[in-house]
């Protein structure tokens, strides 16, 4: 059974984040992908735990088991909501794990909150630096592909989810090899039951700007990466990472999607806990 966490009220409601505490030893956060929630780490939790770490993970307002407010769907609130759960558990000496949109918690978290309490940070298939096209970030994604996205999630966001979550693990290519179509319907069931709101103001999130974020971060870093990933292309985030990060190891996993912590675990866990270590 989880535990719940306040981090603020919507009018009558109060908004209360989901989150699992397992383990003993040095913590590790891991911060989930949209438009999953914190079951995603299944690959990764046996892994932390039986390498003697205390792990931590929480469902994003508006995902999983959390609350599902119709505001807050930015990144300053989601890293004060970050922020909350370490207050609230007490946590130091912890390394943050941010997978895709939960990149953004991290680089927010750390470049507003700094690194008292955290001593590492690793950003897996994530959002940053900063994923829109614009005149000074020319290797950035053009906006209309965002917008696509909401609208095709407004038409239909059941649908879109379907469309979504293929590209999310490369089915066409690794369906029977690296993905199952169990695991596919699977994340389409957890996607599915997000909040609506939550689901479409996400996007507009994802093209906020991490750069001045990274530049801050004084801690080691490990980026991790799939070469085909589809959701979040590696020219556009990863890549761009050791620009901006001065102690920054990135790792280019061959062959992998976005959702590359359950298609390519037996290649990231190792290198998860080598950084670790």
């Amino acid at each position: 059974m989880g535990h719940f966490i306040n981090v603020g009220d919507e009018n009558s409601t109060s908004i209360d984040l989901y989150y699992e505490d397992h383990g003993s030893g040095k913590p590790v956060i891991l911060i989930h992908g949209w438009p999953l929630n914190c079951d995603s780490w299944e690959k990764q939790v046996p892994a932390l735990l039986d390498a003697g770490y205390r792990v931590i993970m929480y469902d994003r307002r508006g995902f999983g088991r959390s609350s599902k407010p119709t505001v807050g769907y930015d990144y300053d609130t989601f890293a004060a909501d970050l922020d909350k759960v370490i207050r609230e558990l007490d946590l130091y000496d912890t390394t943050l794990v941010g997978f895709s949109m939960g990149g953004g918690e991290v680089a927010r978290y750390l470049g507003v909150y700094g690194s008292k309490r955290v001593n590492k940070a690793v950003f897996m298939g994530a959002i940053t630096p900063f994923l829109l096209k614009t005149s000074d970030n020319e290797k950035g994604v053009d906006g209309a592909v965002f917008e696509d996205f909401q609208n095709s999630i407004a038409k239909d966001r059941l649908a879109f989810l379907s469309t979504f979550l293929s590209n999310f693990y490369n089915v066409d290519v690794l369906k029977g090899s690296k993905v199952s179509e169990e695991v596919v319907t699977s994340s389409w069931n957890a996607a599915s039951v997000a909040s609506p709101q939550g689901t479409l103001d996400c996007v507009g999130a994802w093209l906020t700007d991490f750069r001045e974020d990274l530049k801050s971060i004084n801690i080691p870093v490990l980026v991790i990466h799939g070469e085909q990933d589809r959701i979040v292309p590696i020219e556009n985030s990863g890549k761009n990472m050791p620009h901006f990060i001065k102690d920054c190891k990135l790792v280019e996993v061959k062959d992998a999607p976005h959702g590359l912590n359950w298609t390519h675990s037996e290649y990231i866990n190792p290198e998860l806990l080598d950084f670790l270590g």
